[in-house]
């Protein structure tokens, strides 16, 4: 041990103790994207990872993955950071570490497969700016959707690694659909295709040890290309797997720093380090400088972020994804959004709808978008659907993937889901068997059309292309024609500091008691700010007003329940936005957000009073986001006609007039986020 107590490296870090390995075990960190993606909705910031990067740097990791998959949505969205610029940031820092993004194919880093003008354009954009690893996938595993985009990331001398999604029809592997046969079939049509490394993609946690040791066993013996496992933690099983994975020869593992380790995130690198010292496979890592980058994250960085982790489980493992398959983003959309909607006890019900949706829709495996697709339209048919009819609510993207839109599934659809799904669809009844992009317009002309000269370069435009509507309010407060919401702000350890003083104020009773006190209570000033503190389980809303100095405690009482909405999945999906605080004086921080166990949802905003008259109301059958209005005031609607599109957990409901007549009154604006039975729109 040193002087401080910390573990001495210096025998096992000195040349003469610690030889070279013959085979040393690559290693790509997630903590910069997938870490913080799937511990705490991907809200970390770029000013956090710059303390680190440099450090990170000096590790020796294969690859850094530091953007892609829900970062890009998350960042205009929820951070008001340019998605771009994180790449060219931390470029500076990261001289000799390569860059790894991951690439959802022709869905980019969205939710739906994009014209194949926008996914070349998208992948030149991200090769300029500085990334050099593609991990490319398809949730389908349906590689047609990886024409447009592999071909540019070998023109721009990027590594294009293939990546297959794992997936179970059974408890361990094999069954009728994902079988070792499978898996193999799948990695050589990546070789095919010219993939420089190919991984496999266990987004929850599914594979066994011994499994994972059969399965890169047979990919070493069938595939030139080195292999790479990419395996979460959710399940517990994750570092055993890696273990069996190494002995059977596996080239590359994921993992995170132990701060962003664990729970629905990935194993920790630190304790693969030590069991792998001395041997054939040793990493050379450096266990004292990995130890300094956790210092730092921990006391530094984490603090901020707590509030968005889930602590109200104890286990760190969820045992029952082993029985559902469901990744933890997933998991946690379709328990937020059941609250919302003050039916988290129709969860069970879900669980056994989930697979049998699943099966329907063609036995996908789960991961973005194709987990967001049947978890929402589980939740839709669990709570819409009637005795005599299932399906009653079908989402805009399960009508697109009866179509094809998406690609061909693993098995068949269920022809009745089908034939329901695609009643009225706007493409037509008869599902398409080419490659999907082929019937895809092309999109950036229109998008540059729309958006015109708000979006000043190429990066703006992909940005708007790819979210209309979030990026458009992101590009107008990037440019400074709209204010940045103090929702956006960041936390500082500062307002961790207050936040923790107001809790042990707040532990000690003081708080009440001055709140309880006689006398005038002081009156309110633009000063006033907002704090919730949470004692036992409860929580307070108290009111700070700096008036002359000290804090004066202007009121507190129990604030009433609000319920959470959905985070990010692995996937991501988040809330629509987040609650905006009080007024705030000039010079004070921003403060923290509301500590609950995910972000809290943007306030609805305030509908205008309703047409007067008896008429139809459309209401939200569920917590969203105004996507748009297909009809405005005055217009004549046919019953069943869509009126308003409706985004919950990402996916798109078209909501339909109640009775034929005319648009009296629309109530929100695109981009509102409504509660449960908003009336959106009146039919008279």
């Amino acid at each position: 041990m040193s002087e401080h107590g910390k573990i001495n490296m210096c025998e096992i870090n000195c040349e003469k103790e610690r030889p070279k390995a013959a085979n040393p075990l690559k290693i790509e960190d997630l903590s910069l994207r997938d870490g913080h993606q799937s511990l705490f909705a991907t809200r970390g910031r770029t000013e956090d990872m710059i303390p680190v990067a440099e450090r990170m740097d000096q590790v020796g990791f294969w690859a850094v993955e530091m953007w892609g998959g829900a970062t890009f949505d998350t960042m205009h969205r929820y951070l008001n950071e340019d998605p771009w610029e994180r790449i060219r940031t931390l470029k500076r820092y990261f001289k000799k570490t390569p860059f790894s993004m991951l690439l959802r194919g022709q869905n980019l880093v969205g939710y739906r497969n994009y014209a194949d003008d926008v996914a070349k354009l998208f992948v030149k954009r991200a090769s300029d700016n500085g990334m050099d690893i593609f991990r490319t996938f398809d949730a389908l595993n349906d590689y047609r959707n990886f024409e447009a985009v592999v071909p540019v990331i070998k023109e721009c001398g990027k590594h294009f690694q293939g990546s297959i999604c794992y997936s179970l029809t059974e408890p361990r592997m094999g069954g009728t659909v994902y079988t070792l046969e499978y898996y193999i079939k799948k990695a050589k049509e990546l070789e095919s295709m010219g993939a420089d490394s190919i991984c496999i993609k266990d987004m929850a946690g599914l594979m066994a040890p011994y499994d994972a040791y059969n399965l890169i066993k047979a990919l070493k013996e069938s595939v030139a290309p080195p292999i790479h496992l990419h395996s979460h933690f959710t399940s517990g099983m994750a570092p055993m797997t890696h273990l069996k994975a190494v002995e059977a020869g596996v080239d590359i593992l994921d993992t995170c720093l132990s701060p962003y380790a664990y729970r629905t995130s990935h194993p920790a690198l630190e304790p693969l380090v030590m069991t792998l010292v001395g041997t054939d496979r040793d990493t050379g890592f450096d266990i004292e400088l990995l130890a300094s980058i956790n210092e730092t994250l921990e006391q530094e960085i984490m603090p901020k972020y707590r509030h968005l982790l889930d602590d109200t489980k104890m286990s760190v493992i969820d045992i029952n994804v082993l029985l559902h398959q469901t990744p933890g983003g997933m998991l946690s959309n379709l328990v937020n959004q059941l609250r919302e909607m003050d039916a988290l006890d129709r969860l069970g019900d879900v669980y056994k709808e989930l697979p049998r949706v699943r099966k329907e829709l063609g036995q996908v495996p789960l991961v973005t978008p194709t987990s967001q697709i049947v978890g929402t339209q589980t939740v839709n048919n669990v709570l819409f659907d009637t005795e005599g009819e299932r399906y009653k609510m079908v989402t805009a993207q399960v009508k697109d993937l009866c179509y094809g839109l998406y690609g061909k599934t693993a098995i068949p659809i269920d022809p009745e889901v089908q034939k329901q799904a695609l009643k009225g669809y706007d493409r037509g009844s008869d599902p398409i068997t080419c490659r999907p992009a082929e019937v895809l317009k092309p999109e950036l002309e229109a998008a540059k059309e729309k958006i015109g000269d708000l979006a000043v370069d190429e990066d703006d435009l992909i940005l708007y292309t790819l979210f209309p509507v979030t990026g458009k309010k992101y590009l107008q407060i990037k440019y400074g024609k709209e204010p940045v919401p103090a929702s956006m702000k960041a936390i500082t350890m500062e307002d961790v500091a207050k936040e923790a003083e107001m809790l042990k104020k707040a532990r000690a009773g003081e708080l009440v008691e001055k709140c309880s006190c006689k006398g005038d209570i002081p009156e309110k000033t633009e000063a006033l700010r907002t704090f919730n503190v949470f004692v036992d389980g409860e929580y307070f809303e108290v009111g700070v007003d700096e008036v002359g100095g000290a804090p004066v405690i202007a009121y507190a009482q129990p604030a009433p329940a609000v319920a959470a909405p959905a985070p990010q999945p692995a996937a991501s999906p988040a809330p629509a936005g987040a609650v905006p605080p009080p007024v705030q004086a000039a010079a004070a921080p921003p403060p923290p957000p509301k500590p609950a166990s995910k972000p809290a949802p943007k306030k609805a905003a305030p509908a205008p009073a309703a047409a007067s008259g008896s008429g139809a109301q459309v209401k939200s059958p569920m917590p969203g986001m105004i996507i748009k209005y297909l009809k405005n005031v005055g217009d004549a609607v046919k019953k069943g006609e869509t009126v308003v599109i409706l985004e919950a957990m990402k996916m798109e409901n078209a909501l339909p007039a109640p009775a034929d007549g005319s648009i009296t009154a629309i109530n929100y604006g695109s981009g509102d986020s409504v509660p449960k039975d908003a009336i959106l729109a009146v039919v008279e």
